[in-house]
């Protein structure tokens, strides 16, 4: 039986889409395909028809079906070349890939498609094994994961059929068209098809056959389809183990004491022990057919997944989900993705204590839950549905809300349901994504809960929610999340004026499926988000978007590489760089906000209390006690050890607390006069205690010692240090007698400073729509500001400088006073700014002083926040220590230049020319003085003028950034603006500097 004869379609009309003979655009999800059924071997061998295929691009769907011919296509037509399956023919030099958002990249005039339809026939020779069985004897299935997005199939010049659903399954049963020994596979592949329309997925459109290719063997009596039901009783520590199958078979499961039981009868398994994400424990198993046929190997993994009290539950236990959203790409080969890459994704998660992964918007390849099952994550599968384009036709013609397209869509949710529905890391079933609301929804929800009740399902677009068994929302701000855990929030429209759908809708676990949208530098405010989900039982969790940016590499005409995003190509309409935005660079090298995310989700908060002498351990895991972890703690004295050790902590209980005793800490003793002048200031050494969280052993995601959680605290300063030898050498500065600007300190070309207030635009300042910051920076002038100079003064110790700065035709400013004047071996520099005129409403990208100086100086080390970059709502995975780096390296390569790269929290700084020993010292003047950093090889402006970061060409001169105060980065790019206390608004500030030149002798 093919999945399309269960189909129960209303019968097609003359005139319907449905009724078309043109199978690319009528409204059948498929021809001469097998029934849907789990991922598994069907019992016999397999070959794999992945390699090199013989290939031509033609530029619209009527091309010759002359290669169906014996033989294939001529070796010698220039026509065809080879092409590496799986794989895009648009990553291969055929065509171009397309990005958009939520635009149809063809006219809405569903369910038809342009003539211009690019289309790529494939072709492959493969030799049947001299032992495959002949047609008679055994069946043989040919399986494709994934095809993008239309194709149609023949074996032999006989077509087996046709399959619509990129993201999804088809088999096909290959019957009397298999011959011994040499096989002609010929495939055709169209670029849209009317299931474009239920596929606007926020991604590159990249068509070709990009997920394997398989010939299986199905011999007599072998297993077809199984369906594992494996639950847990949380109050007995026992599971129930069910398997239904399309044959008879027997079920054998040598842990649990199981051998050879009747697989579809419940068995009751006292001393089970549950799967979890933290958990992940699988019973390997068999399930035989009586027939004799070869047994299916099984991982069973036993859990309860229930919505209990308004709350979501696995195994009786609420669960909170620390989840990101997760389109697969590879920045090469796009979506075709291998099974290392699927791991290195876990991994990564793992390691940054992320436990939760929305397939956004498709089934991942069934390999990676395999790895999820194994490693431990907690899955929302999502079907392979968004109609998202339809917003620009204010939803008129949306698939979701007429039933033509109903056997189109419920096809994906079964194909979704029945691939999937083994592993246990699937929890949540998602109907799809943005695609409004309509009855064919609710028939595909009716669907899956007949088909699998044990699963809770999802569905945000929708607010009444009436599909969903959660209250979902995207980009909700923090205190509406907080207001929304309190039972507070205000009714939707859609639920309003029905008691019965609001009751319903306000009793539902929250989940925020998207968030802290991670375009560019940010997202911002990752831990307040967390701390109000953790405050509130109603909340289930939330999901960064996303987990990847999705450049694409490219080389341009001078071989210099780069990563591509919507329109690098010359394709249009296009998504611009909205398509960068995950935690990940495209090249998988993790961006600074995944290191915020795994401190704002860390599983273990560590509480260092000096003044009692007490560190609380507050356990956030949802099952798992703390005896996995080991608690180590450093001393440092500005950033250098001075003692460590490791603390007894009890095995906190999951969702528990408890304390340990502060160590007995050693009193450091100052440093000797003899240490090289300037390593510390005058006013004494800080003292900070570090508590980290490391593995106790090795774990399958990571080796022992992996870090998992850490807090920091200042517990003391030591006595200031005498004197040190060469402090008392004076220096010599030379000033502009005009503006009063530095020009040369002690032979070291240093001028400044420059009043800063303006960032290379980061792409959340830019914003969505109205949701911008940086179109009223722009309005006020702020990327325009022009100085005057009001005097130059000297006085006998001291130089004074006023100015004022300005934009052009605005009557706001800012006055700038500094004040200069040599302490010992350093000029001291204090500044004033004030800002003066109509501010009100406003808010700055920054305040702070720019210097530059040659570009030698390349080495740079920092007492203050590190190892990374820092902002006012990002700066929670920095630490106070003291690093060293180059300038290079001090860059964050965003895909889009933006403003990057501060360290936050600096009490001073050294940049050193590596060859000479040569540099400058710059160090807060005050205890409380504390400065951000920037060092760049290039301007501002430089940077915000490049589109890509091989645009980007060093100078002969650094660029050094003091900053008094930055704005916030929110996720506006999608989401909210920076929180209040984060946004930088008009003030009075001050900063005091000193500034040292270094000699050789000077550094440590």
């Amino acid at each position: 039986m093919t999945d399309t004869d269960r189909n129960t379609a209303p019968a097609p009309r003359d005139g319907d889409p449905a009724h078309s003979t043109v199978y690319w655009t009528d409204l059948t999800p498929g021809t001469g395909r097998l029934a849907p059924r789990a991922h598994f071997p069907r019992g016999g061998r397999q070959l794999m028809l992945d390699g090199t295929w013989s290939f031509r691009l033609s530029p619209t769907v009527d091309a010759p079906l002359d290669f169906l011919a014996p033989g294939g296509p001529a070796a010698d037509d220039p026509a065809w070349s080879p092409l590496t399956v799986p794989g895009h023919w648009v990553l291969q030099g055929h065509d171009v890939p397309r990005y958009t958002n939520t635009a149809y990249p063809f006219p809405i005039d569903p369910p038809h498609v342009p003539d211009a339809n690019p289309t790529g026939d494939h072709h492959r020779c493969f030799q049947l094994p001299d032992d495959w069985p002949a047609p008679g004897d055994a069946g043989t299935v040919l399986r494709f994961d994934g095809v993008d997005s239309c194709f149609k199939v023949w074996l032999n010049g006989i077509e087996l059929g046709t399959s619509k659903g990129s993201r999804l399954p088809a088999e096909f049963d290959t019957g009397p068209a298999l011959r011994p020994g040499r096989n002609d596979l010929a495939v055709r592949v169209h670029r849209w098809s009317s299931g474009s329309y239920l596929e606007d997925q926020d991604m590159w459109w990249l068509p070709g056959i990009f997920r394997d290719v398989t010939l299986l063997e199905v011999p007599p009596g072998s297993i077809g389809d199984h369906f594992v039901h494996a639950s847990y009783d949380h109050e007995q520590g026992s599971g129930t183990l069910r398997i239904e199958c399309d044959v008879p078979a027997l079920v054998t499961l040598p842990a649990l004491g199981v051998h050879d039981h009747p697989a579809d009868l419940p068995l009751h398994l006292p001393g089970v022990e549950p799967w979890s994400a933290e958990l992940p424990r699988l019973y390997t198993a068999e399930l035989a057919p009586l027939s004799g046929a070869r047994p299916v190997p099984l991982r069973i993994g036993f859990r309860t997944v229930a919505v209990r009290d308004g709350r979501f539950t696995v195994n009786g236990v609420p669960v909170l989900l620390r989840g990101v959203n997760r389109h697969e790409h590879d920045p090469d080969k796009g979506r075709a993705i291998g099974l290392d890459t699927m791991r290195q994704d876990l991994l990564l998660m793992k390691r940054h204590n992320i436990n939760a992964v929305r397939t956004a918007h498709y089934p991942p390849h069934p390999a990676f839950l395999d790895l999820c099952d194994e490693l431990g994550m907690w899955v929302v599968d999502e079907c392979d549905l968004e109609t998202h384009g339809f917003i620009h036709s204010d939803w008129a013609g949306n698939p979701a809300d007429d039933p033509r397209w109903l056997p189109m869509i419920r096809d994906r949710m079964r194909r979704t349901v029945e691939r999937d529905k083994n592993h246990p890391s699937v929890v949540i079933w998602s109907l799809g994504n943005e695609s409004h609301h309509g009855t064919n929804l609710g028939a595909i929800a009716d669907w899956t809960r007949e088909r699998d009740p044990s699963r809770p399902l999802h569905y945000e677009r929708d607010r009444t929610y009436r599909h969903s068994d959660f209250y979902s929302l995207m980009y909700a701000p923090v205190d509406e999340v907080d207001r929304i855990g309190r039972y507070e929030e205000e009714p939707p429209p859609e639920t309003a004026d029905s008691p019965a759908t609001e009751a319903r809708r306000r009793g539902l676990p929250f989940l925020l499926c998207e968030f802290a949208h991670a375009m560019g530098n940010g997202p911002g405010s990752l831990t307040d988000y967390q701390r109000s989900l953790e405050a509130h039982p109603r909340c289930a969790g939330a999901f960064v978007w996303e987990w990847i940016d999705h450049g694409l590499r490219r080389t341009d005409e001078n071989g210099e590489t780069y990563f591509a995003y919507g329109g690098d190509y010359g394709d249009s309409p296009h998504g611009g760089t909205f398509c960068i935005d995950g935690l990940l660079f495209p090249d998988r090298t993790p961006s600074p906000g995944l290191a915020a995310y795994k401190k704002a989700i860390e599983p273990v908060a560590i509480d260092i209390d000096p003044v009692t002498g007490r560190i609380g351990l507050r356990n956030r895991h949802d099952v798992r006690d703390l005896s996995h972890l080991r608690f180590v703690w450093v001393l440092e004295r500005d950033g250098t050890p001075v003692a460590e050790g490791e603390l007894k902590a009890p095995p906190v209980a999951a969702r528990s607390v408890g304390e340990v005793p502060l160590p007995e800490l050693p009193e450091p003793a100052p440093p000797p006069a003899a240490e090289p002048a300037g390593h510390e200031d005058a006013s004494g050494a800080e003292i900070w205690l570090t508590v980290r969280a490391v593995l106790a052993a090795d774990e399958p995601w990571a080796p022992a010692g992996h870090e998992v959680a850490w807090a920091q605290v200042r517990v003391g300063a030591s006595p200031p240090r005498p004197p040190a030898a060469g402090a008392g050498r004076s220096v010599a500065a030379t000033f502009d007698e005009r503006s009063g600007l530095l020009r040369d300190l002690d032979g070291l070309e240093l001028a400044g400073p420059f009043l800063d207030v303006w960032r290379a635009p980061t792409d959340n300042d830019r914003g969505m729509g109205e949701n911008s910051v940086l179109r009223h920076w722009r309005k006020a002038g702020l990327d325009r500001l022009v100085p005057r100079t009001e005097s130059v003064e000297r006085r006998p110790h001291e130089l004074l400088v006023r100015s004022r700065w300005a934009p052009d035709g605005l009557p706001h400013g800012l006055r700038v006073h500094h004040t200069w004047a040599m302490e010992g071996d350093a000029l001291r520099l204090a500044v004033d700014v004030i800002p003066e005129g109509p501010w009100d409403g406003l808010t700055l990208p920054r305040v702070g002083l720019r210097f530059t100086l040659p570009a030698h100086h390349t080495r740079v080390r920092w007492y203050g926040k590190g190892p990374g970059e820092a902002y006012p709502d990002s700066a929670q995975a920095a630490r106070v220590g003291l690093f060293t780096s180059d300038v290079a390296s001090l860059q964050t390569p965003y895909v889009v230049p933006q403003e990057n790269g501060r360290r936050a929290d600096v009490r001073r700084a050294e940049l050193v020319d590596p060859e000479t020993g040569l540099g400058l010292r710059v160090s807060a003047a005050r205890p409380d003085g504390l400065f951000g950093l920037t060092v760049r090889p290039w301007s501002v402006e430089q940077l915000e003028a490049a589109a890509h970061p091989h645009e980007l060409v060093p100078g002969d001169r650094l660029h050094l950034h003091l900053d008094a105060a930055q704005h916030g980065l929110g996720s506006a790019s999608c989401g909210p603006a920076p929180l209040a206390r984060h946004q930088l608004r008009p003030r009075s500030w001050r900063m005091e500097i000193l500034l040292r030149p270094l000699t050789a002798g000077d550094q440590p």
